[in-house]
């Protein structure tokens, strides 16, 4: 089994005709992900890369009967555009959007937690995949390979260093998951955490964090309370000088909370070894994997 997607999933890209969207679209398809349809308003009834494009979301569920959707609208619209997937039934939307603002994003959290519909993933993320069987947002394909091993990260290029140590060490993955790193994402480490733990094919979770924020301290106390598989985590921005400015958007640290450090602390409380290099990670994982056999 897999989370969120896989190869049942019907997958429609909304700024199809971009050149994010129509590059990413591609490549997507070569990999076997079934993309059945397409938005941009003003283009209905044209093809990309043989996708039919529709003026609206809302025409192409009904049309295809779409149920995942990836978003690669530019910033100022990429709010509306989540708001209108989520409108027309879509359960899954991947944002993968940079630079939304703020108040965008408060709206659509906002409103899609009264609605209680659809699961956001982003923004502002490297987006989701389930090797061998359906990919949403801007991963390279190659370096997966199906296997027991979850994967939920805020970062980006970090998910494609380990998930290469991890293919390279033969351990395979379900989904791998690119939670992003803005201030206001939608789902969260907790929520990844919980939905690989209920994940019969899913044996070991590996978690990676960066400085900034809470949600690694979270996901900390999920672990220790509630989750019965093995846990290896890697935070990332351990070695960055007091007050220096990190990259991602999140990476805010307040009042003592957020600080590696903290992380650290609560992931190694709650009985999950922490590597200092992600070369350490698929040694760790492997270490994991040899227990818990050994306790079945």
């Amino acid at each position: 089994m897999s989370i969120l997607v896989d190869k049942n999933s019907k997958v429609l890209v909304t700024g199809i005709t971009g050149r994010e969207g129509s590059f990413h679209t591609e490549q997507s398809i070569k990999y076997g992900t079934n993309v059945v349809a397409g938005v941009t308003p003003g283009k209905g009834g044209t093809e990309v890369h043989g996708v039919p494009v529709f003026n609206t979301a809302g025409e192409a569920v009904k049309a295809t009967g779409a149920n995942a959707a990836a978003v690669f609208v530019p910033a100022p619209f990429a709010a509306d555009s989540v708001l209108e997937c989520s409108a027309a039934g879509i359960p899954f939307v991947t944002l993968i959007t940079e630079g939304v603002p703020v108040q965008d994003m408060l709206r659509v959290a906002n409103i899609l937690k009264q609605e209680g519909k659809t699961k956001l993933l982003g923004g502002n993320c490297a987006g989701i995949i389930t090797p061998s069987e359906c990919r949403m947002g801007i991963m390279p394909t190659h370096i997966f390979t199906p296997g027991p091993i979850g994967l939920v990260s805020r970062s980006g290029t970090l998910t494609y260093e380990i998930v290469w140590e991890l293919t390279r060490a033969g351990l395979g993955q379900t989904t791998c998951v690119g939670i992003g790193g803005d201030p206001i994402p939608g789902l969260r480490f907790v929520d990844v955490l919980e939905m690989f733990e209920h994940d019969p094919k899913t044996k070991a979770v590996v978690m990676v964090g960066e400085i900034g924020g809470s949600d690694e301290e979270v996901g900390a106390e999920y672990i220790r309370d509630h989750m019965s598989k093995p846990v290896v985590s890697f935070i990332s921005g351990r070695t960055a000088p007091p007050g220096k400015r990190m990259g991602h958007a999140g990476a805010i640290i307040s009042g003592g909370v957020g600080t590696p450090e903290s992380k650290v602390k609560a992931l190694s409380d709650a009985g999950v070894p922490v590597a200092d290099k992600t070369s350490q990670i698929s040694e760790l994982v492997q270490s994991a994997l040899e227990k818990l056999k050994a306790n079945i």
